[in-house]
């Protein structure tokens, strides 16, 4: 029911294939996903060091060519690898265990802290500013035992859809390098769709982990408002965005997902932990049962035409449904255009919060100083007033949902973008465009709602065109095991880029 610097290494150590019966005599690390990488380290069968030096060799020799890297912290992933080699070794000689994630390389967002290391946010403005201290997500990542490889790519503030800065080369999706690998997790998606990463940790506040998954053909969750801690520095204020995983495959997110939730003292909006003995690992191995699916093409956003890929996606994801036993209905949503500039209002009033002086506004993107400047003629009351619209529209169209498991819609309304489409336009017009090419996913952010983007489709030009689930709050698990069940299905672990 609905309610920093680069590393230098061989050639030889991005071509290391891994050895040992678990996986074959030929498949290369990076083939392997997290949950496999992480038994062949607690094994023995590998270590953190090997699997580490893979990938800072592969984002030596391709990152360039895919914009997913702003900092790679070379010598923090090897320190962290050894000293995961080590913890290995002693839990293997006294029998003791070590945490889930213990020497696999995830990369951090450029949005979020990591002590002593870098942190942009995606603005030249603040190219040699150093985190003192870690976001609580990090800190969670880090006592899952995570080797952190670099901050990745992030538009300015995280404010657009696209990942395209002045900070490094654009974030481009590597089914196609001309595209933008979409926004603002668009460099965590490259990574991890080219295999510089197995995984990784993006945020989401208007779809920022399901735009990018949908471009570059992999799963992202963004979890229920209240799952994982937005503290210490980032205030949660009305509460849209949200961390989460991108992952290449449902169980690798949903291991991610269980070491990036928690709260902590001071959070606005927290959540109950899972009952004891459950996780959302767990739910991946769980069988849905039959559901009731609720599906609409019809957008929020006057004006949207949906390109017929996207119809297509979502029309081929109704038929697996259904095929795999589920009650399928077309769903009006009663979600009234009416709210959208509530909406849009809101996002202006985010892109002040910027840490930037008046005397610095000049030298920050068009983009950024138009959503700004929209966001400064707000009064207190003018965003009191948007956040009641909101809230009672949220309300009407949860309670239109109740009965169904969950909802069906594509990801996004058009193919992926080419890179400098949105900027090729002035600032106002590249804002509408951002709002016809992602007219559903802002949705999930303003009723706290969870929702994933799954890479079920891709269109014959040789494009992923992911379709967007959405489930109750505090649903994660039913997104999930629908999701692992698809999966399952339509396997698409193994379908790589060229570039792979």
């Amino acid at each position: 029911m609905l309610t920093a610097g680069s590393c230098r290494v061989p050639t030889s150590a991005w071509a290391t294939p891994a050895s040992g019966l678990l996986f074959g005599t030929v498949t290369q690390i990076h083939d392997l996903t997290v949950t496999e990488q992480a038994a062949a380290i607690r094994s023995g069968e590998t270590s953190s060091a090997e699997i580490t030096e893979h990938y800072l060799g592969r984002i030596d020799r391709l990152n360039e060519q895919v914009g997913a890297f702003y900092t790679v912290t070379d010598e923090l992933a090897r320190e962290q690898a050894a000293a995961a080699d080590k913890a290995v070794a002693a839990s293997r000689r006294d029998g003791g265990a070590v945490p889930p994630l213990t020497g696999v390389p995830i990369p951090i967002k450029d949005l979020n802290m990591v002590a002593g290391v870098r942190l942009t946010y995606g603005s030249a403005v603040l190219t040699d500013n150093i985190a003192t201290e870690d976001d609580y997500v990090v800190e969670h990542l880090r006592s899952a035992g995570i080797v952190i490889p670099g901050k990745t790519a992030t538009p300015e503030f995280g404010l657009p859809c696209y990942t395209e800065t002045r900070i490094g080369p654009p974030a481009r999706t590597p089914w196609d390098l001309t595209r933008s690998a979409g926004g603002s997790s668009g460099g965590a998606a490259a990574a991890v769709s080219s295999g510089l990463a197995p995984a990784a940790q993006g945020s989401d506040g208007g779809g920022s982990i399901r735009i990018p998954a949908s471009v570059c053909g992999l799963f992202g969750i963004k979890p229920t408002r209240g799952r994982i801690s937005q503290g210490p520095m980032m205030p949660d204020l009305v509460g849209l965005s949200t961390d989460g995983p991108l992952a290449r495959t449902v169980a690798d997110a949903a291991l991610l997902l269980d070491a990036m939730a928690g709260n902590h003292p001071g959070d606005m909006y927290t959540l109950p932990p899972l009952p004891t003995g459950e996780s959302f690992l767990g739910y991946a191995n769980t069988d849905p049962g039959k559901l009731r699916i609720a599906r609409s093409l019809k957008p929020v956003v006057e004006g949207v035409e949906v390109h017929p890929d996207c119809v297509a996606a979502y029309e081929d994801a109704s038929r697996l449904l259904a095929e795999l036993g589920h009650d399928v209905e077309d769903f009006d949503p009663p979600f009234p255009v009416e709210a959208v500039p509530s909406f849009l209002a809101l996002w202006f009033a985010m892109a002040t919060l910027a840490p930037i002086a008046p005397e610095q506004e000049p030298d920050l993107l068009p983009l950024t100083r138009y959503l700004r400047g929209e966001g400064f003629k707000l009064s207190a009351a003018d965003l009191l007033l948007h956040e009641g619209i909101l809230q009672g529209s949220v309300r009407v169209a949860l309670q239109a949902l109740t009965g169904y498991d969950a909802l069906l819609t594509p990801t996004l309304a058009l193919p992926p973008r080419p890179v400098g489409w949105f900027d090729e336009v002035a600032p106002d017009e590249n804002f509408v465009r951002q709002t016809l090419f992602t007219p559903w996913t802002a949705l999930y952010n303003l009723s706290g709602q969870p929702a994933v983007s799954v890479p079920l489709f891709w269109s014959a030009d040789g494009l992923p065109i992911g379709v967007m689930l959405a489930a109750g709050m505090g649903a994660e698990g039913i997104l999930i095991s629908l999701s692992a069940q698809l999966e399952a299905a339509r396997p698409w672990r193994d379908r790589h880029p060229p570039i792979w």
